[in-house]
Parts: structure tokens; sequence; C-alpha cells
């Protein structure tokens, strides 16, 4: 059974930093692509960023610059430093993990949330 558990969430002010953890287990496979996506009250779930186990990455536009995805393989663990936080950065934040085992299999954590003041 694959687990992601997140950490890190909170309450800040603008232009505060956060950075949020999320570790992946129970999987016999490596993933392939981990990442983060966020959803607001009353809106769609959409892409922060994402990394695959090669390094490469893809950003929303609004987190450009801000937000920096890393991933440390070894311990199958999504890391997202969050700078200069936004009040419409306040969302609850999901880990996101895939695998490709005959097919593309898609996990999600629980969702942590962020909450940023004006």
């Amino acid at each position: 059974q694959v687990q992601l558990v997140e950490s890190g969430g909170g309450l800040v002010q603008a232009g505060e930093s956060l950075r949020l953890s999320c570790a992946a287990s129970g999987s016999m496979h490596s993933f392939n692509t981990m990442g983060w996506y966020r959803q607001a009250p009353g809106m769609q779930r959409e892409l922060v960023a994402v990394i695959t186990d090669g390094g490469n990455t893809n950003y929303g536009d609004s987190v450009k610059g801000r937000f920096t995805i890393s991933r440390d393989n070894a311990k199958n663990t999504v890391y997202l430093q969050m700078n200069s936080l936004k009040p419409e950065d306040t969302a609850v934040y999901y880990c996101y993990a895939e695998t490709t085992v005959w097919r593309v299999w898609t996990y999600w954590g629980q969702g942590t949330q962020v909450t940023v003041s004006s």
C-alpha cells in the first residue's frame, strides 16, 4: 500500500517562506514523477510543481520564480520550498507521486493546509 505523508504546512504572513515535505513509502518500484498540486476553496486542483527522477521540473505559471521543487530519490521524498508567499497561495497542497508498471499508477497525499495572511 503506497502512502504519501506530507508535512510543513501552516499559517504565515505574506512575503514569508514555508517548506513542504512529502515522504512516499510502500512501493516496490521507484516513483518516476513526484510533485505538488493545490486546491483553493471553490477552485479546481492545479499544478504547483513536479519533478522527475532525473531532475526535470515543471512549474505552474503562478509560482515560477518563487517556488523550488527538489527530491531525494534515495528517501523517496519530495520538497517544495515556497518563498515570497502571497495570499493567493492559500490552499490545500497535495503531494503527488507516479509510477509506471505496465501502466501509470498515481497516488495522492491527504493534503496539508497553507494559509498566507495579508
